[in-house]
């Protein structure tokens, strides 16, 4: 029996690609990805949809507002519910989802942040570890809550920054290790060696 997941994103996909070539690759054992949904027309990752031959759906939503209106909320929830999933991947969905999509889907949605929460959360996290300075920075996967990125830690991994580190730099070793820990964490939700909250 397969443990289906989908994916919100709304930029390139270089998150959701981990993903789908982990699993093309008999690495996630029973996950499948049954659906990519994306609040872009024009994101790639819906294109990279289409090169795994999963189904993209696109949700336009207001480019102006940060947060999903309830309209909005109303037909993602009506887009996921038709596929039943067992888990929502939030990576690199840059809307801010509302207590009720939340509500709907309690205890189902894990988001992929680029820091160690609980530093750096919301936006520029990397610009920000690399300017504060710290020493450590990474990748974090949390659940999700109404409140933005303050739920419950599920796994993190660590990144050591350097003199020398640029933000290009810095960027690329955080999005290395995203690609890693998220595969990982949706494996081992899928085996229930992390448990789902209760």
């Amino acid at each position: 029996m397969s443990f289906k997941i989908i994916i919100l994103g709304s930029g390139r996909g270089s998150n959701a690609k981990a993903i789908l070539e982990a699993e093309a690759k008999g690495q996630l054992g029973e996950v499948s990805t049954v659906a990519v949904l994306s609040d872009k027309e024009e994101a790639p990752i819906l294109e990279l949809a289409k090169q795994f031959n999963k189904p993209s759906h696109c949700i336009l939503c207001n480019p102006r507002k940060a947060r999903l209106n309830p309209n909005e909320t109303t037909a993602f929830l009506e887009v996921i519910q038709e596929y039943q999933p067992d888990l929502i991947v939030l990576a690199g969905f840059m809307k801010i989802i509302d207590p009720h999509f939340i509500q709907s889907l309690e205890g189902k949605i894990i988001n992929l942040h680029p820091s160690l929460l609980p530093s750096f959360p919301g936006i520029n996290s990397i610009e920000s570890a690399l300017t504060f300075p710290v020493k450590v920075t990474g990748c974090t996967v949390h659940w999700v809550i109404p409140e933005i990125d303050a739920g419950t830690i599920i796994d993190q991994k660590a990144v050591t920054i350097e003199a020398s580190d640029t933000l290009e730099t810095l960027s690329k070793k955080v999005h290395t290790a995203e690609h890693q820990l998220l595969p990982e964490v949706i494996l081992r939700l899928s085996t229930g060696e992390i448990a789902f909250p209760n």
